[in-house]
């Protein structure tokens, strides 16, 4: 087990299932103890938190919901009594909804970027206010998808670029307090919810698996590793920047 993150505490958003548990895994093996956060789905997150603890790491699933200001600032504080002030942030929790502008809705507008974006806002200004805070790491999970934009995805990504400007905003305001602010976008990865959807597994993820140049789709665990070195002292001089794990694709 790597010691990198011994006595840190990471908060993960959406830490329940996909990259965010599989994030919430790898820190906790690097020595963090870990908060597991979900909105919904409190069976996922125990899992999350059971894997982590036969694995010898330290680690605790935290309800809330982070586009609701009241949950994340009850989140921030609940942290602290059980494990001290967070001192890592991954900004990971998401929704996304693919539907064509005639069918596009304000209420899913709404959702996307409430979730998406002003979740993550909320988490990064509860973070900062910590004053502990100083020195510590934000990673934004964002997506391949800004680079390469498909239809019937404006709503999901455009909150995706949101993120990359917000990420490089704010690691320029959070630098003279050592704050470093980073963001992954990560390319296809094979995950509960891109098999929910049905493109996993289908003929069409096979095509795409052969126009990365790496053969194929990413796994979980080709994102947590990048995640955990984000939040390490090995990355103490990348601060405004997004890293992208997607086999070669861009």
């Amino acid at each position: 087990m790597s010691s990198d993150l011994d006595g840190r505490v990471a908060l993960v958003t959406g830490g329940g299932k996909g990259i965010g548990a599989a994030i919430a895994r790898d820190l906790a093996a690097a020595g963090a103890r870990v908060a597991v956060n979900y909105a919904r789905g409190a069976d996922t997150a125990a899992a999350v938190v059971g894997e982590i603890a036969a694995a010898g790491g330290q680690a605790k699933a935290f309800q809330a919901d982070v586009s609701r200001e009241e949950d994340v600032v009850r989140l921030f504080s609940e942290v602290r009594e059980v494990f001290g002030p967070v001192d890592t942030l991954v900004n990971n929790a998401g929704v996304w909804r693919f539907e064509t502008l005639e069918d596009l809705t304000v209420e899913e507008y709404r959702r996307h970027y409430d979730v998406n974006v002003l979740g993550y806002l909320l988490a990064s200004r509860e973070f900062a206010k910590q004053e502990e805070a100083d020195g510590g790491a934000i990673v934004n999970l964002t997506s391949v998808g800004i680079h390469w934009p498909a239809p019937t995805t404006v709503l999901y990504t455009g909150t995706k670029w949101a993120i990359v400007g917000m990420t490089q905003v704010l690691a320029l305001e959070l630098a003279p307090r050592g704050i470093r602010v980073n963001a992954i976008a990560a390319g296809l990865v094979d995950t509960e919810g891109t098999r929910a959807s049905g493109f996993m597994g289908s003929p069409a993820s096979e095509a795409y698996a052969q126009t990365i140049p790496l053969g194929r789709v990413g796994q979980v665990e080709d994102i947590a590793p990048v995640a955990t070195f984000l939040a390490s002292d090995d990355a103490r001089f990348i601060t405004g920047d997004t890293l992208s794990p997607t086999g070669g694709l861009i």
